[in-house]
């Protein structure tokens, strides 16, 4: 098992990194060249950087994980790639993507782009609180742990 953060906008790094490196499970941060850093990662904690395009990050975890990995994202869209790879997907809010969950996923983000298309305002995701990130930090232990 190894572990992949799409790490852009990733609110959870530090626990991911945390519990990780006391498992023992190699992680590997992916983010774009514009949030380049020079800051130290503890041992079996890499960073790959790619171009600033779109789904740069998104192709790049793809091309790197095999079955049975981690996928740290919210990307809905990536969450889907990496679930049909066999990969086991978390959102950094604390839930896992799913067969069963994904569609109704994809299809409220369809729905949200067509009504903003259409000139409508829709809703943002409410701020990340200290209760999202013990239910991440519960959930990815267990998922780690197996």
């Amino acid at each position: 098992m190894k572990i992949y953060v799409d790490a852009d906008a990733c609110p959870v790094k530090d626990i991911i990194i945390s519990e990780a490196t006391n498992a023992d499970i190699p992680v590997t941060l992916v983010t774009s060249f514009s949030h380049f850093s020079n800051a130290e990662q503890p041992s079996g904690v890499k960073t790959i950087y790619v171009d600033s395009g779109a789904d740069a990050a998104d192709y790049r975890i793809m091309r790197l994980v095999e079955t049975g990995d981690v996928i740290v994202t919210q990307d809905y869209g990536l969450a889907s790639l990496g679930l049909a790879k066999g990969c086991i997907v978390l959102h950094h809010k604390g839930f896992s993507y799913t067969n069963e969950n994904i569609d109704d996923l994809l299809q409220t983000r369809y729905l949200s782009a067509m009504a903003r298309k259409s000139g409508k305002r829709t809703k943002g995701p409410k701020p990340m609180t200290s209760e999202d990130r013990d239910k991440f930090r519960e959930l990815f232990k267990k998922i780690i742990s197996h």
